[in-house]
């Protein structure tokens, strides 16, 4: 089975709002072996809408529409689809209902033009909304399927993953599983290399490659018809991949490297403090990014200043004479000094030079040091980091939380 997605809306052509909705469906549609050959984004113009939906039933047998199903003149996808399958728009009477509680619920007042949203085209199975007031639907026309979502992510997500995963899965004939495994400390191309044998023989499963910024994920994904038959034909490839990559892979779970932390912080019950100065406090919004983590984290210092890192952290103002702000000696000092303010079990500090002004010869940009101490040992590393201002501060994140992970797992 394929599929196309059309997303409409003229925010997203202008830029105006990044278009999550078509990565999450694409994401979710091969695990029930229904493949995605085309996205299409169109503006709020009737004539255009029409030419790319029925483009895209003329090449796909599922077509998804996201957007346009608001209550203001310029949400038009519901009369489009109408107009293209020939069915009159009928108006729900329980979705009338179900948009008057939610008015009501969030104590507003409803304006008559929100009836319209009940509105879809005749004999269409209605996909309810339980975040917002937009209902969904699915129309069936001359073996195709139609199914119209509404745009905002937090109430596209949970009515795709409900009614319409469940809906389209009787529809997909060969299943796909895929496992993800996130890797950091290796580049893509010494990545590569390691397990080209595996790539250029494969077949059943495939490996895909994705690089961003300081991380590459591997993409395992196997083609199944039978429960367990996927993971019997993955578990050899990634067991290979596994003892060539080692403790590069932080996850095979498709985990974020900021929760693999989370994760073993709380597990372990070890404390933590930060002391941030070219990162601006990153690592901190990473941590805090991961519900319960204030079990574990007690704090962190964004010293930016030289007078901040003396006053706050202790950093004697000899070592940034002899040394420079930027220096193994001050990331230990600035380390030391979170662990006695803080009174945590590790601390972890970070110091560089993010540009794209500041460098010199001595200390160029990219120059970065992170220290993790405890109050029996200490570690710095040294790196020289390359790219503009963002890709720098991205990767001394990326860095400083593998240490903590490596320190936490037991790895060098």
């Amino acid at each position: 089975m394929v599929a196309e997605i059309v997303s409409i809306g003229t925010e997203l052509l202008m830029g105006q709002i990044a278009n999550t909705d078509a990565q999450f469906i694409s994401g979710r549609l091969p695990d029930i072996g229904i493949y995605v050959n085309y996205h299409t984004v169109v503006g709020d113009n009737r004539e255009r809408i029409i030419e790319c939906v029925q483009n895209a039933l003329k090449r796909a047998d599922i077509v998804i529409t996201t957007g346009g199903l608001g209550p203001t003149n310029d949400d038009i996808t519901r009369e489009t689809i109408s107009e293209i399958v020939g069915k009159p728009l009928v108006c729900d009477s329980q979705c009338i209902l179900d948009i008057e509680a939610f008015f009501k619920s969030h104590n507003r007042v409803m304006t008559p033009n929100n009836k319209k949203q009940a509105c879809f085209p005749e004999g269409s199975i209605i996909v309810r909304n339980a975040n917002g007031t937009a209902p969904g639907c699915i129309v069936e026309h001359e073996n195709k399927t139609i199914i119209m979502l509404p745009g905002p992510p937090n109430e596209l997500r949970p009515m795709f993953v409900d009614s319409i995963m469940p809906y389209l899965a009787q529809k997909g004939g060969q299943k796909l599983k895929s496992v993800y495994l996130r890797i950091f400390g290796i580049g893509e191309s010494a990545m590569e290399d390691c397990i080209e044998d595996l790539v250029v023989k494969q077949d059943n499963p495939t490996i895909a490659p994705y690089a961003s910024v300081g991380q590459v994920t591997l993409r395992i994904t196997a083609r199944y018809s039978e429960e367990g038959e996927a993971e019997r034909l993955m578990q050899p490839v990634i067991d290979e991949i596994k003892k060539r990559l080692g403790d590069t892979i932080y996850s095979t779970q498709n985990e974020e490297l900021y929760q693999v932390v989370c994760d073993l912080l709380l597990k372990s019950n070890t404390t933590i403090s930060l002391a941030e100065s070219c990162t601006g406090g990153l690592i901190s919004a990473a941590l805090t990014d991961y519900p319960g983590i204030s079990e574990v984290f007690k704090g962190g210092f964004n010293t930016y200043s030289n007078e901040m890192k003396m006053d706050i952290l202790g950093v004697s103002k000899e070592t940034l004479t002899r040394f420079g702000a930027v220096s193994e000696q001050c990331a230990l000092e600035m380390a030391k000094g979170a662990l006695t303010k803080a009174k945590s079990d590790i601390a972890l500090s970070v110091t560089g030079i993010a540009g794209p002004g500041g460098g010199s010869s001595e200390k160029p940009v990219g120059l970065v040091y992170i220290a993790l101490v405890t109050a029996h040992q200490s570690r710095v590393i040294k790196l020289n980091l390359w790219g503009e201002r963002s890709r720098i501060r991205t990767n001394a994140v990326l860095h400083a939380l593998d240490m903590i992970r490596r320190y936490l797992s037991g790895l060098e």
